[in-house]
């Protein structure tokens, strides 16, 4: 059977529409983003990453996975890790900052967050890092934190921390983008991914069932991936879906939002680098500890 029999162009969306022979992009078309997106990796203008006094320069912005990287860094300091201190330095992906040079060499692939250590165990150059997982399971092996040294307990922490590396560019990129950023409503988009995060959700809760934690009987480094994201959702603020996903319906995870949540130093995790919301929650450079009490924007801001 033929394409044009089994795929008919007056059933397609937009009605008649035909893929090419060969993709170009159509900047008319992309939707929220389409001005952020391009098919292409690389620099696109020159522009230096400004560099703090601590060991750890984080280069962020408060999105799910933005804010997984600032929660990693407060958790270690309140557990006395204070090594583990940092500035954080605002990227406005909106505005294409993750394109400028400075950010694409400490990541070719020009997404937030990225981090430099200049003070990596063992001493020796600075270490670019790149990818949330691949932050927080550095900063754990540094720190001996987070990340259990029982050979069992460590796999199912990594499986769940890989799980969600693989299963939240269904939420986002997919359920996210067409349900609430994609320029029309496409049924069938949004029956496909709405289906996926919710088997994601039903996976969750069988889950926590019976642990505590994601993972087990510990808090670690999986909890901090999870949590930005799915927390968010059953929370009611992710892209407005709480009543059309039936959210409240996954007690269990309901549950481990909250406890996670209620974690002071979650609690501050997720104003690093927020530039959005209300102005008391936001705290777009984080310097010093006490930044959280003294140059939140509902202090410090303006207009901008």
């Amino acid at each position: 059977m033929s394409d044009e029999n089994k795929f008919p162009p007056e059933k397609n969306f937009p009605a008649g529409y035909v893929p090419p022979k060969v993709w170009s992009v159509d900047t008319e078309s992309g939707g929220a983003f389409a001005s952020i997106n391009k098919p292409t990796a690389g620099a696109q203008f020159e522009r230096e990453l400004p560099v703090g006094k601590h060991p750890h320069q984080l280069y962020s912005l408060a999105t799910p996975n933005g804010v997984k990287v600032g929660i990693m860094l407060e958790e270690l300091l309140a557990a006395g890790h204070s090594d583990a201190e940092y500035d954080a330095w605002l990227i406005r992906i909106n505005d294409g900052d993750q394109f400028g040079s400075g950010f694409v060499d400490i990541n070719p692939n020009s997404k937030i967050p990225a981090m430099m250590d200049h003070a990596p165990k063992g001493g020796g150059d600075p270490i670019r890092l790149f990818e949330s997982a691949s932050i927080l399971f550095y900063l754990a092996e540094k720190f001996g934190a987070f990340l259990p040294t029982d050979v069992r307990k460590r796999a199912e922490t990594m499986n769940w921390a890989f799980w969600q590396m693989g299963a939240a560019p269904y939420l986002g990129g997919g359920f996210g983008h067409f349900y609430a950023y994609a320029p029309m409503k496409i049924q069938y988009a949004i029956d496909r991914f709405a289906m996926e995060v919710k088997r994601q959700l039903d996976v969750l809760d069988k889950q926590l069932a019976n642990n505590e934690f994601i993972a087990g009987d510990e808090y670690t480094i999986a909890d901090m991936l999870i949590f930005p994201w799915y927390g968010r959702l059953v929370q009611g603020g992710a892209y407005e879906s709480g009543e059309f996903l039936d959210v409240k319906s996954y007690k269990n995870v309901v549950r481990w939002t909250d406890m996670i949540d209620a974690r002071p130093a979650v609690q501050r995790g997720k104003m690093v680098n927020k530039a959005f919301g209300d102005p008391a929650s936001q705290l777009r450079e984080r310097h010093d500890a006490s930044d959280f009490e003294t140059k939140t924007w509902d202090k410090i801001g303006d207009d901008d």
